[in-house]
């Protein structure tokens, strides 16, 4: 198998490895994704970014949670991965495109390191057959659905991924792990569910945790503010520009006038790790 060099970034406190598959000789499988990412046992971390891959004149990166499950987007996902672009002199431009399995994301450098960028995050869908949501094609929208015995009023939706959305006064971290695998799971979502419990904090301000799909309790989540910003916004209950807090720091989202979502916030570079040869073994 020989060396295996990985980047690991953060963005605010959601970790990601970078494998470039182009610089190191390893096919991939759930195996080796859920060893690097044991925090004990392994580098530790919220996830893989597998690539570049280059097809049909675009960039592409494969996302993988820790449970071994692709995910079809990420947004501290993207922006990592686009920093490691930048590092590894793939990209020169302040510009470019970057191909996620949900779709195409355009990437702006907003300083010469590129730790500070935004990206348009594209559309937010409520239609319960593009999340999914069982059931009649309808939008869900403050919808009442029950998780562990206890109705709560959601909002569902896609932002690239599937989103649940709980507006509620209890945003702690204790109620998030209660809860998540709950939703996660739910009989509703044939293909799982990320969460958001989400407090309107004013016309300019979210405050949010997270509960991911595959990944379980996080710090931070590019997606799952996008999803708590474009819910509060289509609730009427927040401004077009807002800031969302998490635990992990804070994203600038702003909802155009056409719809797309643009997200913007930092990315560090924690360092390279080289693996022994029989890490996997």
């Amino acid at each position: 198998m020989g060396t295996i060099t990985m980047h690991k970034y953060h963005g605010l406190g959601n970790d990601y490895l970078v494998l470039d598959p182009n610089r190191n000789h390893l096919a991939l499988q759930e195996r080796h994704i859920e060893r690097l990412c044991l925090r004990n046992f392994g580098v530790g971390a919220d996830g893989i970014l597998y690539g570049p891959i280059f097809e049909d004149g675009k960039i592409k990166v494969a996302i993988f949670n820790p449970d071994g499950s692709e995910a079809e987007r990420s947004g501290n996902g993207v922006r990592i991965f686009a920093k490691y672009l930048k590092d590894a002199s793939y990209v020169q431009e302040k510009q470019f495109v970057l191909t996620t399995r949900a779709g195409d994301v355009e990437i702006e450098f907003l300083d010469e390191n590129a730790e500070y960028m935004r990206v348009n995050m594209g559309k937010a869908d409520f239609m319960s057959t593009a999340i999914p949501v069982d059931g009649i094609e309808h939008e869900v929208i403050n919808e009442p659905l029950m998780f562990h015995g206890t109705l709560y009023n959601t909002t569902c939706l896609s932002v690239g991924n599937p989103n649940c959305v709980i507006m509620t006064e209890d945003v702690s971290g204790k109620a998030a792990r209660a809860l998540g695998p709950y939703v996660e799971n739910a009989s509703y979502f044939p293909n799982r569910m990320n969460m958001q419990l989400c407090k309107v904090e004013g016309r300019d301000k979210l405050r949010i945790e997270i509960y991911e799909r595959g990944a379980g309790y996080t710090l931070a989540s590019g997606t799952g503010a996008c999803a708590a910003a474009a819910t509060a916004y289509r609730l009427g209950l927040v401004d077009r520009k807002m800031t969302v807090e998490m635990p992990g720091g804070t994203l600038e989202i702003m909802i155009a006038e056409d719809g797309d979502i643009y997200m913007t916030g930092s990315v560090k570079k924690v360092g390279v790790f080289t693996l022994e040869e029989n890490f996997f073994s």
